[in-house]
């Protein structure tokens, strides 16, 4: 099975500090919000992360950041984003900001779907350095496999996304929850190889304590 989500290249060292405090949170996105703001409101008011997904967050140790590239009128990240901002609220280990793409175009350059088409959301996972570790998007693996085949090619757009909304609904977002924690956990075992930094204190509130493992 394909991995669903891609891993950035360990040269790539620059940090999106910046860029991610830049960003919005969930409610300050759907405050500003000129399209489907109700959509987003409603829902998040149904999305929740179940605590097998928070559980093992937390076994990772360290903090993590979440960087959504995203627009308001996109239909896939009303369906994804309220997932995405439920791992937020539920583990203090994860921190969620949303960026728009068309404000970003040099870095969502750097994270095309099949190398050639601008797909929304994607979601850039960042350690506590605010370094790019990988990548995800712009749908759950199994969607995006569904929605390149021949048949979901053939079908308007209008008949292809309201089958997506079909599939997102019975999904739950369990997918979306699924692939995302499993990309910080495939990022957390990279560092835990020996000579990596190990983060010793990790909280939304207060600093990072980061030293070099033995």
């Amino acid at each position: 099975m394909d991995r669903p989500f891609r891993v950035r290249e360990s040269g790539n060292v620059e940090s999106l500090t910046t860029t991610f405090q830049s960003g919005q949170t969930y409610a300050g996105m759907v405050a500003t919000a000129k399209s489907q703001a109700d959509l987003f409101a409603h829902f998040r008011g149904r999305a929740a992360a179940a605590p097998e997904y928070l559980a093992r967050i937390e076994r990772t140790g360290r903090r993590w950041h979440l960087l959504a590239v995203s627009e308001d009128w996109c239909g896939d990240s009303v369906n994804i984003l309220p997932w995405v901002d439920a791992l937020d609220a539920g583990s203090p280990l994860v921190e969620l900001r949303i960026i728009e793409r068309d404000q970003h175009l040099d870095l969502m350059d750097q994270h095309l779907t099949n190398g050639r088409s601008r797909s929304i959301p994607i979601v850039i996972l960042l350690d506590d350095r605010f370094v790019e570790r990988a990548w995800w998007g712009p749908r759950a693996l199994e969607m995006q496999q569904w929605f390149e085949t021949p048949e979901a090619q053939a079908l308007s757009k209008d008949a292809r996304y309201k089958e997506l909304r079909i599939r997102y609904s019975r999904d739950r977002g369990r997918a979306i929850l699924d692939e995302i924690t499993a990309m910080i956990e495939f990022a957390a075992s990279q560092d835990a190889a020996p000579g990596t930094a190990q983060v010793t204190s990790a909280t939304k509130s207060e600093p990072a304590i980061v030293t070099a493992a033995p």
